[in-house]
């Protein structure tokens, strides 16, 4: 059993405790620390852990075995650092942190203190994405030729002016922090390394805050391609879809967080002119949140990594870091 402190105790903080407290074998929460603690309180109580006053004391704490971080993108790296200096475990919501220097630098500090850095990219532990990906290794869809997606919602009007998920600096284009690295670790799961990217990004409805209307182009290292646009100014909607030599796959719907359904739709090579009707796919429900924090666990407790140098956690960082490049510069930037 692995015994957490959760950082940070807003909606989604909360959403992760939720998820496996009094439910789990392998992790549970037995300490908290958040910026306002006088909102917490009650919930901590009903959950059973005390609040500490500051992310330095849960460090400090000897029964806290790892920290788990819902705190603002600008702060992951050095809380992660500060983790691995203290010998906790720590698994942190995305993204990683916003350039690769300082995500490298996160994962060097946990490796030189032998804890585990897990990452909270939860759509892998969805059974739809992992059969697709089964698809594309035993060939049922051909060879990968396209993805795309995107995930859009009415973010830029649920924070005032002031809140931190409206400073440009937390969230550089837009709904990319938020919404988009979800779908760009779902591209790297199924499509491997990203070698280009061509993005846009602006801000067309409110007068302060984020960017609400962001896209890009990929170029897989692979020879895939790939497309993705996050809009946070509209009604909440997601979708990815995936072309291969045989046929698509396609998931999506307006809510995420449960288990998805799939259609698969594939080339009939004995009448090519037919419009045939996509299959349903389903799956057993899963809650994605507890999967990762129960994989976080298992891996702590063997002390095996999972974020690397080198790994997809990193990549992204990378894949994000250029996004900004590309949408202020104009141009295609390519990756290492």
């Amino acid at each position: 059993m692995i015994n957490a402190a959760i950082i940070g105790l807003g909606r989604w903080g909360q959403n992760l405790v939720n998820s496996v407290q009094g439910k789990s074998d392998v992790i549970r929460f037995v300490a908290g620390a958040t910026r306002s603690p006088a909102k917490a309180e009650a919930y901590a109580r009903a959950k059973g852990f005390p609040l500490h006053d500051s992310y330095e004391m849960a460090l400090a704490d000897p029964n806290v075995d790892a920290v788990v971080l819902a705190t603002p993108h600008t702060r992951h790296a050095q809380q992660i650092v500060a983790a691995a200096r203290a010998g906790k475990h720590v698994f942190t919501e995305k993204p990683l942190a916003l350039t690769a220097k300082s995500a490298a630098a996160a994962v060097r500090a946990c490796a030189r203190a032998r804890v585990t850095l897990g990452v909270g990219y939860n759509w892998r532990f969805q059974p739809a994405l992992q059969e697709i990906k089964g698809m594309l290794a035993d060939g049922r869809l051909g060879k990968l030729l396209h993805v795309e997606g995107n995930f859009c919602g009415p973010s830029a009007y649920r924070f005032p002016k002031g809140h931190w998920r409206q400073e440009r600096g937390e969230g550089p284009a837009g709904g990319m922090t938020g919404r988009g690295v979800h779908v760009v670790d779902a591209f790297l799961f199924l499509a491997g390394r990203i070698q280009s990217v061509h993005a846009q990004s602006a801000r067309r409805v409110l007068g302060y805050g984020l960017d609400d209307t962001t896209s890009m182009l990929f170029r897989f290292r692979g020879g895939a391609s790939g497309t993705l646009g996050t809009v946070i100014a509209t009604a909440e909607t997601w979708r990815m879809q995936v072309f291969g030599s045989k046929g698509w796959v396609e998931v999506g719907d307006v809510e995420h967080l449960t288990t998805w359904q799939m259609k698969a739709c594939f080339v009939d090579p004995r009448n090519l002119g037919a419009h045939n009707i996509p299959q349903l796919l389903v799956f057993p429900p899963v809650s994605t949140e507890r999967a990762e924090l129960e994989h976080f666990a298992r891996a702590a407790a063997a002390r095996r990594p999972l974020a690397v140098a080198g790994g997809d956690e990193v990549h992204n960082v990378a894949v994000f870091e250029a996004i900004l490049k590309s949408a202020k510069a104009g141009k295609t930037i390519r990756l290492r």
